[in-house]
């Protein structure tokens, strides 16, 4: 395993940390974690040298943090620095602040977690727990123990996650959105620009959706796979992902979520070859070719959150993108019958009411309504 320089503090940590977003789960029901497996992958990647766990109030439907604190006994959490987050968007008075702290330290087996995150910070959830003195309350946490490192995840452009930087010195470390598909400054994350601002303030930087939910790793049309195959390196598409971000000095860690062991595996081995700089000009230039061509092609960046779910339709609403994102270069004729026969009839996209209550959750901005309309129009006739 590789090590990487934690923003100011006197510690390294590992070039890949392990994301408990998506573990594996059981009857395609994602608040059933397979524990048994799961809890191998997790301490197989510390044996191997991984040192951060992240983790979240929400993930799993609550029951990633009761995982990972399964995960880490028996001397695992000695092994590793332990983050999770504070869910911002459900606060609504100073007193939740400890409700929510306590419930997750009892659920996560910990008297102390190291880098606590404000989760999710936008330009709505922001306002609202920075009015009610969620940094003040974070340094009496600091001071009682029951915190190591204040810091936040983040989906919005660069500007917010300026002010936000900006507004506190307190900060450690901070988590973004970061891929060769999102270097621009947008809702989904602040890109480049935001990556070097919150280094050169100090803080370390984590990333997530290196390879956008997984689907950067998907089998590419054939133009895109003519691309990649001018390259000397033979690298898969997570591969390249993973190395385009780790090759990036300013970036501390790259959280995967990982569902199955061979993706611990195949990240494992592709951690052990990372390092800032590691790319040639040339391959940079590929990775750039790729990108341009992705949006050439119409890619939707969803990155399979499953925060849009359940829909009170019953859409599938992550299932119909991975569908269209796998098939966009194809006929109509040939995308439809892919269509039909990966998404049952009742969780297709003509069941969108256009609620918008999908569009008031996904963290990467997508005009899900227009989409499913769009769908429905060309292949649920």
């Amino acid at each position: 395993m590789n090590y990487r320089k934690f923003g100011k503090l006197d510690w390294e940590v590992s070039a890949l940390g392990f994301g408990a977003m998506r573990l594996p789960i059981l009857d395609r029901d994602s608040s059933k974690i397979d524990e048994p497996e799961a809890i191998k992958m997790i301490r197989h990647a510390i044996d191997r040298g991984v040192n951060y766990v992240d983790t979240a109030y929400g993930y799993h439907g609550g029951n990633s943090e009761r995982l990972v604190g399964k995960a880490l006994k028996d001397g695992y959490r000695q092994k590793v620095a332990l983050a999770t987050k504070l869910p911002a968007g459900l606060v609504e008075t100073y007193e939740d602040f400890d409700k929510f702290l306590d419930e997750q330290l009892e659920k996560l087996q910990a008297d102390r977690i190291d880098f606590y995150l404000l989760h999710g910070l936008s330009r709505n959830r922001w306002p609202k727990v920075r009015d009610l003195g969620v940094t003040e309350w974070a340094e009496e946490k600091i001071e009682e123990g029951k915190i190591g490192h204040i810091g936040f995840s983040f989906h919005d452009n660069f500007e917010l996650l300026k002010e936000i930087i900006d507004y506190y010195d307190g900060w450690t470390f901070c988590q973004i959105q970061y891929n060769y598909m999102d270097t621009e400054s947008s809702q989904r994350g602040p890109g480049v620009e935001g990556l070097k601002y919150a280094a050169a303030k100090g803080l370390a930087v984590i990333i997530m959706e290196p390879i956008q939910g997984g689907r950067l790793s998907m089998t590419p049309p054939a133009e895109l796979q003519m691309i990649w195959d001018e390259a000397e390196t033979k690298r898969t598409g997570a591969e390249w992902a993973l190395q385009w971000v780790w090759n990036q000095p300013e970036v501390s860690v790259v959280l995967s979520g990982m569902s199955i062991m061979r993706h611990v595996e195949e990240n494992l081995v592709s951690a052990g070859r990372s390092g800032p700089g590691t790319l040639t000009e040339e391959e940079l230039a590929l990775v750039k070719r790729i990108q341009q061509k992705y949006g050439e092609l119409g890619y939707i960046g969803c990155t399979k959150c499953d925060y849009c779910q359940p829909c009170p339709q019953g859409v599938l609403i992550p299932d119909v993108f991975e569908v269209l994102n796998q098939n966009y270069t194809s006929t109509s004729d040939e995308t439809k019958a892919a269509y039909h026969g990966a998404i049952p009839e009742e969780g297709r996209a003509s069941k969108c009411e256009q609620c918008g209550e999908c569009e008031e959750q996904c963290p990467q901005g997508l005009p899900i309504m227009n989409l499913m309309r769009g769908t429905s129009r060309m292949y649920d006739r």
